[in-house]
């Protein structure tokens, strides 16, 4: 009698978070708990209305005169706050092996550190 093979038994469904995972029986749970956490359509749909309507405030802040000063800080806070939700929604980062975001945030802050320091080394921020 032989094994099925793990991609022809739904039960070993091998994803981003259970492909690491050295023991099939392992595999099966962690898949089984990744497709329960796996958000819906509607989830979906909420978050695509939540990235338009920072998008529509992103718009409205180039066109207030009041916040000028501000803007630049404004538009790098819209800019994270949308590139957090894809992330973690879309590229399925919420729902994945935790390891899988700490490298993600590692080189992220990485790549911010730099873009700070050349920022500033051409005096940038300067008056």
């Amino acid at each position: 009698m032989s094994d099925p093979s793990p991609g022809s038994d739904p039960r070993h469904a091998t994803t981003a978070a259970t492909q690491d995972a050295p023991d099939p029986a392992i595999r099966s749970t962690l898949a089984r708990r990744s497709r329960a956490r796996h958000p819906s359509p509607q989830e979906y749909v909420r978050i695509a209305i939540i990235l338009g309507t920072i998008t529509a405030g992103e718009i409205a802040v180039y066109y207030l005169d009041s916040v000028k000063a501000l803007l630049i800080p404004l538009l790098f806070t819209f800019a994270a706050i949308k590139f957090s939700l894809v992330v973690l929604w879309f590229m399925h980062l919420k729902f994945d092996n935790r390891l899988y975001a700490r490298f993600f945030l590692g080189g992220l802050l990485f790549a911010l550190t730099v873009y700070g320091i050349v920022l500033l080394t051409f005096r940038v921020f300067a008056h």
